[in-house]
């Protein structure tokens, strides 16, 4: 078995085949490794930030399975 991370290209996990979702950072919690991030619809949800750089308010992330998997090129 792999310890490799699910990664992303074009939007699409390559580890499983599921597509992941855009969403957008509402709030980081740093010390917990988690984001408050909205789609955008609105609906909210908490994400797992720790295979991706360094997070903020506003950014954009790739989300699969709960786990931010990417941060798009602005």
């Amino acid at each position: 078995m792999s310890a490799e991370p699910h990664r992303c290209e074009d939007g699409i996990c390559i580890t499983c085949g599921d597509v992941a979702v855009p969403l957008r950072v509402v709030s980081v919690d740093p010390g917990r490794g988690l984001a408050l991030c909205e789609d955008a619809a609105g609906r909210r949800e908490t994400v797992e930030v720790a295979l991706v750089p360094p997070v903020s308010p506003g950014e954009q992330l790739l989300v699969h399975a709960g786990t931010a998997i990417a941060k798009p090129a602005a």
